[in-house]
C-alpha cells in the first residue's frame, strides 16, 4: 500500500499544464475555453492595431492642421486623396463646402450659415470619432460577457465532477481533482480575456475623447475664421 501510494505520488505532475487541462476537459468545456481564447486573441489584435492607428491618426492631424494654417486653408490640402487619409482634412471639407454652397447666391444670410457651418462639422466631427471608436465595442463585450463565460464553464466542470463522484462512489481528489482543475482553468481564462479588454476599453476611450477634443477645436477655429470671412462680405 505504501509503495502504491509512492509511486502515485511520484506520478502526479509537479506543475500546472494548460495544455493537459484543456486536452482532458469535457467537450462543454472545452468549447468554452476556446471561444475565451479566440476572444483574447482577438482583444490583443483590437489592442495593437488601436494603438497603431490612432497614433497615426493624431500625427497626421496634428501635421495637417499646421500647415492648414500655415497656407490658410489652401486647395491643395483639400484633394480627395488627403481627405481619404486625414481626419482633419474631412472636416475642413465639410466645413468650407458649406461656406461655399451658403455663399453662392447672395444676399447672404450670416446668422444661418454661421449655423450651417457649425453642424455640419460637428457632425463630421462625431462621424469621425464614431469610425475610430467602432471596433472598441468589442472590447466592451468581452469585458463584461467573459468572466460569465468562463464561470459557465466552471460550473460545468464542477457538475462533471460531483457525476464522477456519484458514478465512481468516490469522492476521492483522484476523482474530484480533474473536473475542479478545469472548471477553475476555464475562470482563469475568462479572466484573462476579461481584463485586458476592460483596461483597454477605458484607455481608449479617453484617447477617443481626446482625439474628439482635438478635432472640435480644430473645427472651431475654422469656424471662426470663416466667420469672419462672412462679416467681410
Amino acid at each position: 500500500m505504501t509503495l502504491a501510494l509512492l509511486s502515485a505520488a511520484a506520478a502526479a505532475p509537479t506543475r500546472l499544464d494548460p495544455v493537459e487541462l484543456f486536452l482532458t476537459a469535457d467537450i462543454i468545456v472545452q468549447a468554452v475555453m476556446l471561444g475565451l481564447i479566440l476572444a483574447s486573441v482577438w482583444v490583443w489584435t483590437i489592442i495593437v492595431s488601436f494603438s497603431l492607428r490612432i497614433g497615426a491618426l493624431g500625427k497626421k492631424s496634428r501635421e495637417y492642421e499646421a500647415e492648414f494654417w500655415e497656407h490658410q486653408g489652401s486647395e491643395g490640402l483639400l484633394t480627395k486623396q488627403v481627405r481619404k487619409e486625414v481626419p482633419a482634412a474631412r472636416v475642413a471639407a465639410a466645413g468650407l463646402d458649406e461656406w461655399r454652397k451658403s455663399t453662392a447666391k447672395q444676399p447672404v444670410d450670416r446668422a444661418a450659415t454661421r449655423e450651417r457651418i457649425a453642424a455640419v462639422m460637428e457632425s463630421q466631427v462625431a462621424e469621425e470619432a464614431d469610425a475610430l471608436a467602432g471596433r472598441l465595442n468589442f472590447l466592451a463585450t468581452v469585458g463584461s460577457v467573459a468572466p460569465f463565460v468562463g464561470l459557465f464553464g466552471t460550473v460545468w466542470g464542477i457538475m462533471n465532477s460531483f457525476f464522477q463522484i456519484g458514478a465512481q462512489q468516490s469522492a476521492s481528489l483522484t476523482v474530484v481533482a480533474p473536473g475542479i482543475a478545469e472548471a477553475l482553468f476555464a475562470t482563469a481564462i475568462g479572466l484573462f480575456a476579461a481584463i485586458p479588454a476592460v483596461i483597454a476599453y477605458n484607455r481608449f476611450g479617453g484617447a477617443v475623447d481626446r482625439y474628439e477634443a482635438g478635432l472640435q477645436r480644430f473645427a472651431d477655429k475654422l469656424h471662426t475664421g470663416l466667420s469672419r470671412e462672412l462679416d467681410r462680405a
